[in-house]
């Protein structure tokens, strides 16, 4: 809560004292070395001959300045050596606080003229200490001196990386970020560079700003608080009174024996009216910097001395009120502080433009992902007669009960269409007609979506004599229960009285002819044909704009990044998966070709178009035997070989970043290949080829429909569909995100690490606990994380939180699995199944 406040602050006050900040920093920097620039453009009048003789005592210097201008000077600043003007400021008008200023030689008392540059350094001041508006200026540079203060401090605590120790992760930038994650990067490492300068600039600075904090300061640092001098108010004029009677030449034998021949400067207050004493502000030769500056107070009629500050003699925190001044613009440490200083105020700007480009990509990235989700709302129809239950594990099987509908109200019937877990035991008995389409996950389990009505349903004795009924069951022969749930179902419905409408359809890895069966059986029935056969899925051709491997040295495979580019508009929704076509690489056409004395560059047609015999054995499974490929001509070797399956992944990004990205595994076989899609991945497909594939809704992976606590658990690759929910969240402003994440060893698999730590630094992420296996002598996964925060794990499902799983099926989803039945019950895990609340998307 803490963290999301100050963030909120943070980035409040950014947009807001923002510009008023890098204005200050800008004009902060444009004086920073105002006297050198001036006497670089202004040689004649600011730097004077040295003569033998020195410079004139200030009883003839003021005698000279006076006669010339026929006013009395009230401030004399002159360097005994250093060969520059003398400059004077002479007695202000009734009503103003300080009058003309004059540059003199302080050889001879001549008038140099008037420097060049002298007004707008002059305005740059103005700005920086109060924007040129006076005292409302002087409140809101104050105000915002304070907000740096804030952004410092707030700053550092919302970045505190979980390696506090490695100064690569505070200091280093990555130029190899992008977009947001760039921007956001270099808006904290610039920060945590000028954080100890900002610090010293806002907290000497406010010294200007305001009384009571100088006030303070005095008292904090100084040796004897009550004789320190209290600045005049803030404009008030100096009072009136007869003008005070100055001898210079008691002041200066004040002033000389007090500083010895060490003597480098000196500077003469008269005081506003006569019987007040005057000041004296001296340097010497050897002073640590320009602002070490020793303080007397003397009678300026008779030039006793009532009082003599040393800066040698104070102590080192009464040294340093001394020199806020020199603190403030970074000579205190010589002219490298200056430089940095001056870099530092330069770079403020920096600070509200990155800001600013943060938030309005938050804005956007909220907007975008609001309209996504709105066009893509499905509705259906309330007045149903024919039911068409679905389980879905990835959304294939739902996408197929509304085309299935489709095909119902088509030929005049009306139709509900529900998820399976939203049946109930009424339904079925009361429904005289009802099509099932079912998906299997897993090895012949059912989705997770269903298992409630597995448990609850299929568990009862109906009687549904009057039910008819088709099944429509969706698998992967691999498995040993191929469509293991859709036998069950169609089993149970047959044994308590339904009626076949016709014989289960089973579909192997989308199948289209096993679906065309489909349709053609519901034709039948209906008595109409289908208007639209089911075609194959429609495949685009993305373009692979960036390959990223993120685990470099890693002992196992090699993961990338891939940044793909749509040909149009596209969008999609957190949690959604693409369908990618694979090539074989030519290597692989090469081996098949060797020897069957048929040239690769053979013309045949492939679907209607018309390809070389490569091209079009590059989208073709390629047999290991080639027995029974020996003798055929090109055309009919294409027509022999069946197209490669498609490979399904998790899509890591979100439409609102404007490409898709992929996190891949390269399947490297025992006998060296690479599994073909990884493969045509991973490394034979090169930046700028065309990726053919589609994106697929999987509605069972979507974020809650309302904003709830989330907890996402995944391994490996398994963090893509985890990492596009989290930005999902992040964009909309949803901040109560827990990851548990595993991998093999931090250093070389902590897949999107930054990303992941910068999250948690700037709160969008609330909790981040790793499992890196292979880091200490004992295995530890995921699962074993998850058993160890079981307390917290309560406390966040008491919250209402949502459990997601992405991963590997095997080891960390079952292992997930295991310990929620042992942490919370078998029951409570299914009711939060039930609920909705735990979501898998495992492979």
């Amino acid at each position: 809560m803490l963290k999301k406040t100050l963030f909120q602050l943070h980035w409040f006050f950014g947009i807001s004292a923002g510009l008023v900040l890098a204005l200050m920093g800008i004009t902060g920097a444009a004086v920073s070395f105002q006297d050198e620039i001036l006497r670089a453009l202004n040689p004649q009048v600011l730097q004077v001959e040295k003569q033998v003789a020195g410079v004139l005592p200030p009883a003839d210097l003021v005698a000279r300045v006076e006669a010339a201008e026929g006013k009395k000077v009230a401030m004399l600043w002159v360097e005994t050596e250093s060969g520059f003007a003398a400059r004077v400021f002479f007695t202000p008008p009734p009503g103003e606080r300080r009058g003309q200023m004059r540059y003199v030689d302080p050889y001879t008392g001549d008038y140099m003229g008037d420097a060049v540059g002298q007004d707008f350094f002059g305005l740059m001041l103005q700005l920086h200490r109060f924007l040129a508006m006076g005292d409302t200026g002087r409140q809101i540079t104050g105000a915002c001196t304070l907000i740096l203060i804030f952004f410092c401090l707030s700053g550092l605590y919302l970045r505190w990386p979980r390696q506090v120790a490695s100064w690569r992760v505070w200091l280093t930038l990555d130029w190899a970020k992008k977009g947001r994650s760039f921007n956001w990067d270099l808006h904290s490492v610039a920060g945590t560079w000028c954080l100890l300068v900002y610090l010293l600039a806002a907290l000497t600075g406010l010294s200007w700003s305001y009384e009571w904090y100088n006030k303070g300061l005095s008292k904090l640092l100084s040796d004897a608080p009550q004789n320190e001098r209290i600045r005049q108010g803030r404009g008030a004029p100096p009072p009136a009174g007869p003008a005070p009677t100055a001898d210079y030449n008691a002041i200066w034998s004040s002033i000389y024996s007090a500083a010895g021949p060490g003597l480098s400067a000196y500077n003469v207050r008269m005081p506003p009216v006569a019987g007040q004493p005057a000041t004296v502000f001296y340097l010497l030769k050897n002073s640590p910097h320009d602002r070490a500056l020793n303080q007397i107070t003397l009678d300026p009629a008779s030039g006793v001395i009532s009082r003599h500050d040393r800066y040698g003699d104070k102590s080192f925190k009464a040294q340093l009120l001394t020199s806020l001044y020199a603190l403030h613009v970074g000579s205190y440490f010589g002219l490298v502080g200056r430089i940095v200083l001056t870099l530092a105020s330069l770079t403020m700007p920096l600070f509200f433009i990155t800001g600013w480009l943060l938030y309005l990509d938050r804005r956007r990235k909220k907007h975008q992902i609001k309209s996504a989700r709105k066009d893509l709302v499905h509705t259906t129809s309330d007045t149903p007669a024919w039911l068409i239950g679905f389980a879905s594990q990835s959304g294939f099987a739902e996408q197929l009960a509304w085309q299935t509908a489709s095909q119902l109200q088509a030929a005049g019937l009306p139709v509900k269409v529900q998820p399976l877990a939203a049946v109930s035991e009424q339904e079925l008995h009361e429904s005289n007609n009802a099509l099932f389409v079912v998906s299997t996950f897993g090895d012949g389990e059912a989705p997770d979506s269903a298992r409630g009505f597995e448990r609850k349903v299929l568990g009862q004795a109906l009687s549904l004599s009057s039910l008819n009924y088709a099944v429509l069951g969706l698998g992967d022969r691999q498995y040993q229960h191929f469509c293991g749930f859709a036998k069950r179902l169609h089993t149970w419905l047959a044994e308590h009285g339904g009626t076949t409408l016709f014989a289960p359809v089973e579909v192997d890895c989308g199948d289209p002819y096993a679906l065309r069966h489909w349709q053609q059986q519901l034709g039948q029935l209906t008595g109409q044909p289908p208007v639209d056969t089911w075609k194959a899925p429609s495949y685009n051709n993305w373009t692979l704009s960036k390959r990223q491997l993120l685990n470099p040295d890693s002992s196992g495979s090699d993961v990338y990044l891939l940044v793909l580019t749509a040909p149009d508009t596209s969008s999609w929704l957190a949690g959604d998966l693409v369908e990618v076509l694979p090539r074989n690489c030519r290597g692989a056409i090469e081996q098949l070709l060797d020897g069957l004395g048929i040239a690769n560059d053979t013309r045949v047609q492939l679907d209607g178009v018309s390809e070389t015999l490569e091209q079009a054995l590059a989208s073709r499974q390629l047999p290991e035997n080639r027995v029974h490929l020996v003798g055929l001509h090109a055309q009919a070797l294409v027509d022999a070989l069946v197209p490669l399956a498609m490979r399904e992944y998790s899509i890591a990004s979100i439409a609102a970043d404007g490409v898709l990205e992929l996190l891949v595994r390269q399947e490297c076989h025992a006998d060296g290949r690479l599994g073909v899609g990884s493969g045509w991945l991973t490394e034979y497909a090169q930046p700028g080829d065309a990726i053919r594939l589609r994106v697929r809704r999987n509605s069972g992976f979507h974020l809650p429909a309302t904003p709830v606590p989330m907890i996402l658990l995944g391994n490996g690759t398994g963090l893509a569909g985890l990492r596009s929910l989290l930005k999902a969240r992040i964009a909309d402003g949803q901040t109560r995100n827990w990851l548990l994440f595993g991998e093999r060893n931090r250093e070389h698999d902590f897949l999107c690490g930054d990303e992941l730590v910068e999250w948690l630094i700037a709160g969008d992420l609330e909790r981040l606990d790793l499992a890196f296996s292979r880091d200490q002598a004992e295995k530890f996964y995921v699962q074993d994380c998850l058993r160890q925060r079981a307390v917290e794990l309560k406390k966040w499902l008491a919250d209402g939180a949502s459990l997601y799983i992405c991963g590997s099926l095997k080891g960390m989803a079952s292992g997930v699995d295991q310990v929620l039945n042992e942490v919370l019950g078998a029951e409570e895990v299914e009711r939060l199944i039930e609920q909705g609340r735990y979501r898998r998307d495992v492979y």
